[in-house]
């Protein structure tokens, strides 16, 4: 650790392009919440049918994902402000041409654009964190960045469909248009990343290498897949596992619980304690490092999971004190992991790889989360919202041996 680097004697979140990342992280996650649930309900209005509504938000996830993979590249090519605002655009103006037709085609191909600007923003966002700030101050900087990013999904997720009965849904698609004012924030922010990578090459700063616990580390990387460092392998199950059970709670909790109070009020405490969460628990792991915390958030999800499906066993009776209480246990691990595979997906690979690494953890994420939809709601239908619960309280139980595990598996020198 370099005490002359700047980013240490200043509050990470007025950082030199701090600002400037997290207004631009707000603003496009804002769009992009505010119509999360409101464009499948949009394509209903129009006569889509439950399958076809479900298609949206998976055209969405599938291009974001396919170009989560690309951005890497992309951004050594063309340079973080051009791209971040190309992504920003891309993300927020197919909103108002919603309001051209509801009909399923449209809508799937204004989906699969706005999917391609998320890709860029959430790639662009987490690799920048990483660079904007000292490596032993990653954790707080990734709180940050996930409060920036949390905050907008808790106030439009539930606001949207008040939102278009009360007023209709030209407000939503409104909303939908706010990741365009975080292009302003996009020069910004290069020309801090431009300014940070100078006064590093002035020090002639050399990252020291440290495992997530705080332990230097010199064995040389393995690599299983081509291209790319094995250390990213953990992390990314871990985060898979969790997100897999948070995108299931959230795409089907109105589906298994009988009492819409319940719901609401379950979808909120898992959205709200998992943005407390998210934004709390990094600057702990830059104190204690990230073991001490992995696996009882790991443990956490599979008693949540657990209490979950003991509350819905009866679908004409949810014990509603029950779920509540599992969905904020839930939500607690869902904010906490998400915060600490980036901060372990970012230790184990060379500054320049900060790019790789924030695309391979952003598609876990979406991966995840799609997965845990689809797998959920295939063993519903075949047996229960129940029995879904607990097998997926067993991929969570099986990831906790990773969660355990002190040694980097990756670390570069």
């Amino acid at each position: 650790m370099n005490s002359s680097d700047p980013s240490l004697k200043t509050s990470v979140w007025r950082a030199p392009g701090m600002p400037a990342l997290l207004s631009l992280t707000a603003a496009g996650f804002a769009g992009f919440a505010a119509l999360l649930p409101m464009a499948p309900l949009w394509a209903v209005r129009g006569g889509a049918d439950e399958a076809g509504s479900g298609l949206v938000n998976g055209a969405l996830l599938l291009a974001t994902v396919l170009t989560q993979g690309f951005v890497p590249r992309v951004l050594k090519r063309l340079g973080t402000g051009r791209v971040l605002a190309s992504g920003l655009f891309l993300l927020g103006a197919p909103s108002l041409l919603m309001l051209i037709s509801d009909q399923l085609g449209w809508i799937l191909a204004l989906s699969l654009i706005r999917g391609v600007g998320f890709g860029i923003l959430t790639v662009t966002g987490s690799a920048a964190v990483a660079h904007l700030v000292a490596p032993a101050r990653h954790g707080a900087a990734i709180g940050a960045y996930g409060a920036a990013i949390a905050v907008p999904q808790l106030l439009l997720l539930p606001a949207g469909p008040w939102l278009a009965d009360t007023l209709g849904f030209w407000t939503v698609f409104t909303l939908g248009t706010l990741p365009l004012l975080g292009i302003v924030a996009a020069p910004r922010l290069a020309l801090s990343l431009r300014e940070r990578e100078v006064q590093q090459a002035r020090r002639g700063l050399v990252p020291a290498v440290e495992d997530p616990d705080h332990q230097t580390s010199t064995v040389a990387p393995r690599r299983w897949i081509p291209g790319l460092p094995d250390g990213l392998l953990r992390p990314m199950t871990l985060l898979l596992a969790v997100t897999l059970a948070g995108g299931a709670l959230i795409t089907f909790a109105p589906q298994m619980s009988s009492s819409s109070g319940g719901t609401t009020g379950g979808l909120a405490l898992l959205t709200a304690t998992a943005a407390v969460s998210r934004s709390g628990v990094g600057a702990l792991a830059d104190r204690y490092g990230t073991t001490s915390f992995l696996w009882p958030l790991v443990l956490l999800t599979v008693i949540g999971l657990a209490m979950a499906a003991s509350a819905v066993k009866d679908p004409d009776s949810t014990q509603v004190p029950l779920f509540l209480l599992a969905m904020a246990m839930i939500g607690i691990a869902y904010g906490g992991l998400q915060n600490l595979t980036l901060l372990l997906s970012l230790s184990v690979v060379r500054p320049a790889q900060y790019g790789t690494a924030s695309a391979v953890w952003n598609m876990g994420f979406d991966a995840g989360t799609g997965v845990g939809s689809v797998l959920v709601g295939a063993l519903a239908a075949s047996f229960s919202f129940p029995t879904a619960l607990l097998v997926t309280a067993g991929i969570s139980l099986a990831t906790l041996p990773l969660a355990l595990r002190r040694r980097p598996e990756a670390p570069w020198s």
